[in-house]
Formats: C-alpha cells, structure tokens, sequence
C-alpha cells in the first residue's frame, strides 16, 4: 500500500520533514482512508501517526576529549599547529622568566645569602638577558663565589 502522498500531507501539516513522519503499521487502513488534513489531525490524535525525535550528533566523544585536554593531556607535538611563538608570544615567555628571576633575587637578598652590590650585578644582568632561568643563576652565583659566607 502506497502511503507516499499521506506521508506527504502530513509532513506539511505537522512542519516537519518526510522522513521524520511515522504511521502506525497496525492503523493502515485508517491511514489510506484519511485524504483531508483534519482526518490526519484526528489520527494525530489518535497516535496513529506521529513525529519521530530528530537526530542530533552525540557530543559524548567531544566531552571525553575536552576532559581529558583539561586535565593538560592530548597537547603534545603532534597536536601542535602554530609556532611556538604563536601558542606563547616572546614577550609572555620573557615576563615569565623575569619576573622568576627577580623574585629568586629578592628572596637572596632578603635572605642575606647575596650581597647588595652583587645583587645588583646580577639583577642588571637579568635585565640583559643572560640568566636562562633561576637555575642558571644559582651555578652562576656559585661558580663566582658570590655566596655569602657565613662568617660574617
């Protein structure tokens, strides 16, 4: 039994599309005989048709991922797309790196492990760009002897 044009009327009528009108197999013949839009409404009623849900695209992979990228996973190299001055810019990079190193020489020097006058020597330096990180400075400090020992 051909209930194509059915199917299209109702379509039209509930505003949705073909595919998502259902007949009830039983109702068959009740189906065929409807051929006015208010006999379609009355088996609408009847739950002799019906609307089916609409498909939609699960986002419970996306949500696996996005769990996962929170906890800092899924970032390595082969996940990279940009230079590793678009992902972090040269001038972030150096404010992290000196605001490390002048806050590792605030605490020698509140500390009282540097002098005042290697402090400063060290902090222009800094500011120059030769310390590679606060590990770098302590070999330095200790290579120089610039500890302060602990006589005095």
């Amino acid at each position: 039994m051909n209930l194509k044009n059915k199917r299209q009327m109702a379509a039209r009528l509930l505003k949705v599309g073909y595919d998502r009108v259902w007949f009830d197999p039983t109702r068959s013949q009740d189906l065929k005989e409807a051929i006015t839009k208010d006999s379609l409404r009355k088996l609408l009623r009847e739950g002799a048709l019906l609307v089916k849900q609409k498909k939609g695209v699960s986002r419970g992979r996306n949500r696996t991922i996005l769990a996962q990228k929170r906890k800092g996973r899924r970032d390595g190299p082969g996940s990279r797309k940009g230079t590793s001055t678009s992902r972090l810019s040269r001038k972030s990079r150096w404010i992290q790196g000196i605001r490390a190193q002048r806050a590792l020489f605030n605490e020698l020097i509140d500390a009282q492990k540097i002098t005042p006058e290697n402090y400063r020597h060290l902090r222009i330096k800094a500011k120059g760009g030769f310390f590679r990180s606060r590990r770098h400075i302590k070999l330095y400090i200790t290579e120089h002897n610039l500890w302060v020992s602990k006589q005095q």
